[in-house]
């Protein structure tokens, strides 16, 4: 068995404008918190790599997690002419569902989620297959806060698996 070697031990640099962001990320920063990035990544530099999942077919790299890191490089000329517009990326290999939940993974560990968008990766991941315990394991959601997300989605094909009854009180 080959002994597993973590991305991070694999970084490469990537020219920026072979990055491209997914469709799923629900992560938000406010203005201010993005300016502290810029000066953040100007001041020490860039400490941690950007996630990327690599697309032959058009050669370009999907962000899994480091879409704000990524958005400095694009925003800030002082940081792409010194980092001469490569990103530091290192590259995992997982389907769209697994990829759906690294990027939650990574941003529930340190940020803040748009509903919206939560509540769209959920639908997407069901409709995928994925199963309620497969969705709670892989981003980190317990019972209820699946369910609300569910509801808030409005999606009766979410709860197609699910068995319900009517009760009456008098």
């Amino acid at each position: 068995m080959e002994e597993y070697k973590s991305p991070v031990y694999r970084v490469i640099a990537v020219p920026v404008e072979k990055v491209v962001a997914n469709t799923y990320n629900p992560n938000v920063v406010a203005p201010p918190e993005m300016k502290l990035l810029e000066l953040s990544i100007w001041e020490d530099g860039y400490t941690m790599p950007c996630v990327c999942y690599y697309r032959p077919d058009t050669d370009q790299y999907e962000l899994v997690d480091g879409f704000h890191r990524y958005k400095v490089m694009l925003t800030s000329p002082r940081i792409y002419e010194r980092e001469r517009g490569l990103l530091p990326v290192v590259v995992i290999d997982k389907d769209i569902s697994n990829r759906m939940a690294s990027t939650i993974r990574h941003n529930r560990a340190r940020g803040t989620h748009n509903v919206e968008l939560m509540c769209e990766i959920v639908s997407e991941l069901t409709k995928a297959g994925m199963s309620d315990s497969w969705i709670m394991k892989n981003i980190g959601m317990d019972k209820d806060e699946l369910l609300r997300y569910k509801q808030i989605s409005g999606l009766a094909e979410l709860f197609a698996d699910k068995e319900f009854s009517l009760t009456t009180e008098i």
